[in-house]
Parts: C-alpha cells; structure tokens; sequence
C-alpha cells in the first residue's frame, strides 16, 4: 500500500507511490521463469570507490540496514550492468537477486497508467481537458470534510499531473480490512488546493475508473494491451484477486506490516497486491522498467506530439524531499541530475523503495531496495545511487 509521503516524493519518506518521493508511491503474465542475474557485478573483495555504485547500495544495506539493493543500468548503445548488494533473503546468506528478478514497483506503476491514458487520448476515447464528472457522472463528490471536491471542476489532465486536489486515501485506509471503499475514504477528507501540485493516490485510482468507463474494460487489461504487451515487458503484469504471492524469481522483501505494525519489522514478501491497483499495482523487473523508458520515449507506443504533451510544461513539485527544481509533467517526473535532466517516476509499498527512468541521452536505470527507504537519510542515499546509476558509466 502506498504511503502518503512516500509517494510525495523521492527525497523523503515516502509510502506509496513516491514520485522522486522525489521519485513517489505502490499483463497477467508470462508464465515463463528466468534465471536471476550475477550475484555481484565486481569481482572480489576490493574495497569500491566511495563514489561508486556499488559503495552507494553497500552504504544502504550496510549503515542503512536495508536488506538487499539493486541497481540495472542500459546505455543507449544496448549495453548493460547490473550491480548489486545485500541479500536476497535474511538468514540465508544467499546474495541478492539480479536483474531478472520480480519486484512490486510501487508507483512506477503510474508513469504506465499515464501512458495508457495517452493512448487513449490519442484514439479520441478520453479527453484530457474533459471533466472527470463526464465519464464518471456525480461519483467524484467530497462529504463532510471534502465537501468542496467536485468532479465537475477536475479534469483528467489534474488527475494525471496531481494537481485535481484529491485527498490521499492510502494513510487512512484500515489494510486490516479489504477491500474498502477507498474513493470514499478520499472524498471525506478536506482536499487540497486545485491546480496546486499535492501528490496522491486518488489520483491514479480515479484515473484506472476513468480508463474503464471510457473503454468498458478493466483498467489492468487495457493497460496490458496498449503499454505492457506492445513494450515487450514479458515479465510485468497485474496481481490477481487474492494473489498474495510474487511470481517467478524474486528476492524477499521487509518492513512494518501496515494491517499489523505492533509486529515490528516482518517478511513483507506476500502481500495483497490487487488493492494497490492503478496507483501502485503492478509487479515488473528492472530490465522491463528500463524497456518502458526506453520504448516510451523512443516512440513505440507514443507519437512525438503525445510525448511531448507528457513532459512539456510540467508543474512545479514544491514538496519537502524533492529536488528544488523538480517538476510533474502527466504521470512522469523531471529534475536536473549532475549529468543533466532525467524523466523519472519513484515508488513505494512496504518493503520496496525504487527509483527508475533516464537521461537525455537515452540511459535507462532502475534502483530499488528491499526494505522501505523511509528516513530522509535512506531517502537520499537511494537517491544518491540512482544519480549515480544515470549519470556514471557502464562498466
């Protein structure tokens, strides 16, 4: 599930759909299983450079105490390295997984939702300035607290940029109990002030209810068709109803259970990955994530115009634990890293923090933990390693 500060941001605490918390917040699929990758990408027990990737994900399953980190990287020239650290699962001493494992990604599961909306937009089924009241008639309408959110005054642009002013849901849901009704959850909380940035989870969910009103189909397959399947992510798709489990090879993953934090830290590894739906759903790998970048912005399921309407005129974050020059564009993030301006989006459920997107030049790298990057030094060290994946060279 999402965490409210988690998805904010990728700098910060994040909780489900982290966009860079700064990176933010939380297709049935190949049945087929892969190898994972090489345990280590270095080759014996030097010491690595401070700077290096592989002392940025030691520092954060060493001084950070997170489990297992992972970081792929491809250059625009098809080469790739996969550089990893800590364990796959505590009290085994097996390595961490590589590259062809599963993970949950969180809210990098918007940047794809963004980008079947675009689709659609493109095929004249939604209109990214029409109301979110004309395809989803009088369901968006705030009570006691949230009287004032209206579905008439938000568009489908708002929903996609966080700028509608819907009220998080995921930090008041009881994950004890599911499903909820968590639209409603949402619409009885004071929203924020529409047109301003204010990242939440409503958001995508709204959205996943619009991509199903206008197609009479469920936003999971929909997506699949459009973005999943013509992408080539043979490895990403949807958990089903009351799948719990990760499919195929995967590392384990740990945090506070959010139906049962008096536990403490737990193995998170099954979870109900169904009710993260369009905010934060899907299960991918990071060879898949970078093949989204890859192929969204090389123009394979997007027109040039399409793209250019995604990440044109983004609004300005103006969020604790972003970048101070980050923006949002429709469902992809923006800042200017030391090697120059990079798309991204981040995420978070409990028990993955991830980071993934490129640069100008067309690099795509994916970073991601298996334990919860929340404090604000975790936040910056996956940061660090991310910049770091984008902006080094491949090995």
């Amino acid at each position: 599930m999402p965490r409210k500060n988690s998805r904010r941001s990728l700098a910060t605490a994040v909780a489900g759909a982290l966009a860079l918390s700064t990176l933010s917040t939380l297709s049935a699929l190949s049945a087929l299983s892969f190898l994972p990758g090489p345990a280590f990408a270095r080759a014996e027990p030097e010491t690595p450079h401070p700077g290096s990737l592989q002392a940025r994900l030691d520092r954060l399953t060493g001084a950070d105490g997170l489990p297992g980190a992972l970081a792929h990287v491809r250059d625009r020239h098809g080469r790739t390295v996969t550089t990893v650290s800590g364990t796959a699962e505590r009290g085994t001493g097996r390595p961490m997984i590589g590259a062809g494992g599963r993970f949950r990604i969180g809210s990098v599961t918007k940047p794809v939702m963004a980008v079947t909306v675009m689709r659609l937009a493109e095929r004249k089924k939604i209109d990214l300035d029409a109301t979110v009241d004309r395809y989803l008639p009088g369901t968006v309408r705030g009570k006691g607290a949230g009287a004032a959110t209206d579905g008439r005054k938000i568009t489908v642009r708002d929903l996609l940029r966080h700028t509608s002013g819907l009220p998080e849901y995921a930090d008041v849901a009881d994950w004890s109990k599911i499903p909820q009704d968590y639209l409603g959850l949402a619409l009885a909380r004071k929203p924020t002030p529409l047109g301003r940035f204010a990242y939440s989870n409503t958001n995508y969910l709204v959205a996943g209810m619009i991509v199903h009103a206008a197609t009479g189909r469920d936003f999971r397959a929909v997506s699949r068709d459009l973005v999943i399947e013509p992408l080539g992510m043979r490895h990403t798709y949807w958990p089903a109803r009351g799948e719990t489990g990760i499919r195929g090879a995967h590392a384990h993953t740990y945090g506070v259970h959010p139906a049962n934090p008096g536990a403490g830290v737990v193995d998170l590894t099954r979870l109900p990955g169904y009710e993260f739906g369009a905010s934060g759903g899907l299960v991918s790998t990071p060879g898949d994530l970078n093949r989204f970048w890859r192929g969204v912005f090389d123009g394979k399921v997007l027109s040039r115009e399409t793209l250019r309407t995604m990440v044109g005129a983004p609004v300005p974050v103006g969020e604790a634990g972003w970048p101070a020059d980050a923006r949002y564009g429709l469902g992809i993030a923006r800042a200017r890293l030391s090697c120059g301006p990079a798309w991204f989006h981040g995420g978070d459920v409990p028990g993955v923090s991830v980071i993934s997107g490129r640069d100008r030049a067309g690099r795509q790298a994916t970073v991601y933990t298996t334990g919860q990057a929340g404090t604000a030094g975790q936040r910056e060290h996956l940061i660090a390693a991310f910049e770091t994946a984008l902006c080094g060279r491949a090995r």
